[in-house]
């Protein structure tokens, strides 16, 4: 088991420590997207959804669930967030999340920008579910990460 990360000798989970890590700047930007019906695109883009700014409320809950992180997903380290973007796209059959987060840490900020995306778009799910219940939220992935020791990488 020493091979693994997040569990000690005995087999528990652990957080790892990254105490003897220095803080440096780094950056990931994560995608997803969640398709749904014309018809719920149109009131989306005419602002016709009865609980209101579908894709303004998707920015704030993406951004905040960044935030909050390391609350949701066991074992991820808090993080100071010196930035978070949400950006939604839509088109004419779906809507596109993309977070890019930033900090200066000891350790990396791929889940807070992969939280931000899933969040954001359960979000449309939530608000316009009303319109198109069969709505799929798939191709969530991480974009490109920067910094740390393992460098940087960008999706293909």
């Amino acid at each position: 088991m020493a091979d693994l990360t997040h569990i000690d000798e005995s087999g528990a989970a652990r957080m790892v420590d990254v105490s003897d890590k220095s803080g440096t700047a780094r950056e990931a930007t994560a995608t997803g997207r969640i398709t749904m019906s014309s018809e719920a695109v149109s009131a989306i883009r005419d602002g016709n959804v009865k609980k209101g700014d579908v894709l303004g409320t998707a920015r704030v809950a993406g951004i905040m669930a960044a935030k909050k992180t390391s609350e949701l997903i066991p074992l991820c380290h808090p993080l100071a967030l010196s930035g978070v973007t949400l950006d939604l796209a839509l088109d004419e059959a779906s809507v596109t999340a993309t977070a890019t987060v930033k900090t200066t840490d000891r350790t990396g900020v791929e889940m807070e920008a992969l939280t931000a995306v899933s969040v954001a778009l359960l979000t449309v799910y939530d608000m316009a579910k009303a319109l198109d219940r069969g709505m799929v939220i798939g191709e969530t992935r991480l974009l490109a990460k920067s910094g740390g020791r393992s460098g940087d990488w960008t999706a293909e």
